[in-house]
């Protein structure tokens, strides 16, 4: 599964890990990424999203109707 939010854009942060000795090592820091499916009215149908923590605030907040239109606006298939 791809690491990226379909609601927010969340992607994988990259950096360093350093050790007492202050060696450097690489690092990413993944988004907490959810599958989860929503009952869409406007569509008549469930649909899955990949989505971060946040962006289920988001869906919560807004409704899945306006999310789920703005990312078929953006042209990802669903």
């Amino acid at each position: 599964m791809s690491r990226v939010c379909m609601v927010t854009g969340a992607v994988p942060g990259f950096g360093h890990s350093i050790s007492h000795s202050h060696r450097r090592t690489k690092r990413r820091w993944d988004p907490n990424i959810q599958s989860k499916r929503y009952w869409v009215p406007s569509l008549g149908r469930s649909v899955t999203l990949t989505v971060s923590a946040r962006g289920i605030k988001t869906v919560d907040r807004r409704g899945v109707d306006a999310v789920v239109r703005e990312i078929l606006a953006r042209g990802v298939r669903l």
